[in-house]
């Protein structure tokens, strides 16, 4: 049986890693709730980046058909996309992201389908390293923060100490424009609410456009006049358009990552506090018994004299 100083020790590291984990909590809270706002401000832009290149696609002059992101082949070749956090210390958010990701590569490579992978986050380029396919690039270190060339241009100084997203989606893109790849996903990790986050793997590239006309923006003109010209403008968009996707898939997975490890805290924080009252009772009994055997002691030396 512990003595009561191993368990007075004790308690006082569950009482020092409680204080750990409940400044872990509000540190975690403070970043949720910017990455919240941050991820909820974006998705209304990358849903309208897609309307209009979506209405672009459709008009004749813009030659949609020989751009090289709007091209589908044959799949033979498959880039994974992997976002996962830095840090560990977010509950199972890391580990589900990459279950998921794996149960995807499994499935392509019963299909035949050589696969490669682009890494951002530790978490998941280690685990890759030991037990996945081949890596063909790997970032670490994006930031709370990151940034795109398109929103860089508009605002240069809210931007100008940000990650940008530019180097990985340059890699993809040339990797599939080049036919290294006959298709890319991105694997990342969707924030709903601080208790929901669903790790998924959607397809990046090729670029698969809405084909219903009911489902095309009502308001917009028949035509344009493009300058210098449609093509070119589609190419830009087209470019713009996939920076802007893996940049929201950031923006859902650094939300995810904070809204994980706060939940984690608290529920470490509450188990902290719970395992304090369980070993202070446990020293509650062990000095009680301690006392009691002391009064023992006592009395048994106070009727030895008086036999006497």
């Amino acid at each position: 049986m512990a003595t009561e100083r191993d368990i007075k020790r004790r308690i006082r590291s569950v009482k020092n890693i409680s204080q750990v984990t409940r400044a872990m909590e509000a540190v975690s809270a403070s970043k949720m709730r910017r990455a919240q706002a941050q991820v909820e401000a974006t998705r209304p832009y990358a849903r309208k980046a897609h309307e209009v290149l979506a209405f672009l696609s459709h008009l004749r002059s813009t030659q949609a058909a020989e751009q090289p992101l709007l091209q589908a082949r044959e799949i033979k070749r498959v880039a994974l996309l992997l976002i996962t956090a830095d840090r560990g210390l977010a509950g199972g958010l890391n580990s589900n992201m990459i279950r998921v990701a794996a149960h995807h590569i499994q499935q392509w490579q019963r299909e035949g389908k050589e696969v490669e992978l682009v890494t951002v986050g530790r978490k998941g380029r280690d685990w890759m390293r030991r037990y996945g396919p081949p890596i063909r690039a790997e970032f670490t270190g994006i930031g709370d923060r990151p940034s795109s060339s398109v929103l860089a241009k508009v605002d240069e100084r809210a931007h100008s100490k940000a990650s940008s997203v530019g180097p990985i989606a340059r890699i993809v893109i040339e990797d599939f424009v080049n036919e290294r790849y006959d298709a890319v996903y991105i694997g990342y990790t969707r924030f709903y609410n601080t208790i929901r986050q669903e790790p998924q793997v959607v397809q990046l590239l090729p670029i698969e456009i809405i084909e219903e006309e009911e489902a095309l923006p009502a308001n917009m003109a028949a035509d344009y006049i493009f300058e210098p010209d449609a093509p070119t403008v589609l190419n830009q968009v087209l470019y713009s358009f996939t920076e802007v996707q893996i940049l929201q898939a950031l923006y859902e997975a650094i939300a995810s990552e904070h809204s994980a490890r706060m939940v984690a805290m608290r529920n470490a924080t509450d188990a902290a506090e719970e395992l304090i009252g369980d070993l202070t009772l446990t020293y509650n009994k062990a000095r009680q018994q301690s006392i009691t055997m002391a009064l023992l002691d006592i009395s048994g030396a106070v009727n030895a004299v008086q036999a006497r």
